[in-house]
């Protein structure tokens, strides 16, 4: 028998860690791999040897493990190129080393993209005895084929209970007030979108639709002189005709090429006092919290992340499993269940899914009863958490072990 690594990369969630365990509780329950590995930050820790054996991990820190938000592994932005090929000798001579047959890399686009290169160099270079496997996770949602991603449905019921909480907050007063949560979404507004699903957001503005700025303050004033009140909702990725960001704080450093945003919420709401169609406005940026407020996971959301790594390591046991992603597919059943699937990632790194058009309402109104009834099942049922002290237990993050 050979060893397997498991390592993050990309941007954590509430629930990437319940791969992980369920990559290690895989391996003790049909023990395929003698060591499993965890690799600290990603590809950048690999290629300095960092490692920890999460092999003999207990029942108490799988547990604990599931419910540890962001990646108690690290992660990293390093990308590894293609025409690099300096890192590709030395992560496979590291890989040699470790005697490491097979590598899960949890992550998001870029992540799948790392998983096909390394299965291409591979392939190109007739190296024997090296697997790699995909496992899918992002907060944005955007990954193709698979139905949606781990991760999603956490920070989906996070804000959409956050916009419920804030809009009572909001409503106490009998002064007129706008108020604009902003969530992320740099191409795809799913998560915009799941604020609907608290039923009280009066304005949407997704990166799918180009943004209006006379459209929008024509329907800002309209639901203000209705209600006295009017509640946003706008994702960080909205964009002018002319392609520039709506945010004030677009940049282009994050590593990737992709652009760093931060600032739409503030960007709405000096076109709102601007124009004068309202005279309060206030913004809550929902930043990091959402893809790390792990107290409130969704139940099928770190079920799932869960039961696909340990689908992942099953699928692994195939010698010919290389150069895939594990994804999920949604039964046509009654009541919800997914099914686990495999698909090369090549058809998934370097393409994004955007929230369905059909799923919008024209005038910046919401998402259909069809998106509704798709969004609302992957947010039932709460984990029971363990505390420790009065706060949520935690696994140490092994990066700082």
């Amino acid at each position: 028998m050979a060893n397997c690594l498991v390592a993050q990369s990309g941007g954590p969630t509430a629930v990437i860690n319940a791969t992980v365990a369920g990559v290690v509780k895989a391996n003790q329950m049909n023990p395929y791999y003698d060591k499993v590995y965890g690799g600290l930050n990603g590809i950048e820790g690999i290629l300095k040897e960092r490692f920890v054996d999460l092999t003999e991990m207990t029942d108490e820190e799988n547990l604990i493990l599931r419910q540890t938000p962001s990646s108690a592994l690290g992660s990293c932005r390093y990308k590894l190129k293609r025409d690099n090929v300096a890192d590709f000798e030395k992560l496979f001579e590291i890989l040699d080393k470790y005697d490491i047959e097979t590598m899960f890399y949890t992550g998001g686009n870029d992540s799948m993209d790392t998983v096909a290169a390394l299965s291409e160099y591979a392939k190109a270079h007739d190296i024997k005895g090296h697997r790699f496997v995909g496992c899918p996770k992002t907060v944005d949602n955007d990954l193709v084929i698979t139905d949606h991603c781990p991760g999603f449905a956490s920070a989906a019921k996070f804000i959409s209970t956050t916009a419920l909480q804030t809009w009572l907050d909001v409503n106490v007063y009998t002064r007129q007030e706008v108020f604009v949560l902003e969530t992320m979404g740099r191409d795809a507004g799913w998560l915009a979108a799941s604020a609907c699903l608290s039923g009280i957001v009066d304005i949407l503005v997704l990166p799918e639709e180009v943004f209006d700025t006379e459209l929008f303050l024509a329907q800002v004033k309209k639901c203000v002189e209705e209600k006295n009140k009017c509640y946003i909702v706008v994702s960080e990725g909205v964009k002018y005709a002319d392609g520039t960001y709506v945010a004030a704080a677009a940049s282009k450093n994050d590593g990737f090429g992709h652009a760093q945003l931060g600032g739409a919420g503030n960007a709405v709401k000096q076109l709102i006092l601007d124009s004068g169609v309202a005279e309060r406005c206030k913004v809550q940026d929902l930043s990091t919290a959402q893809r790390c407020f792990a107290t409130q996971q969704s139940l099928v959301d770190v079920n799932e992340s869960f039961q696909l790594g340990m689908s992942a390591h099953m699928r692994s046991c195939n010698k010919e499993f290389t150069g895939k992603m594990v994804g999920l597919v949604r039964k046509d059943v009654p009541e919800y269940d997914v099914d686990f699937i495999a698909v090369d990632a090549t058809e998934v790194c370097n393409k994004v899914k955007p929230f369905p058009s059909e799923w919008i309402k024209p005038n910046y109104q919401g998402i259909t009863e069809e998106a509704v009834r798709f969004l609302e099942p992957l947010i039932k049922g709460s984990p029971t958490v363990l505390y420790k002290n009065g706060v949520p237990a935690y696994v140490k993050p092994y990066y700082m072990r």
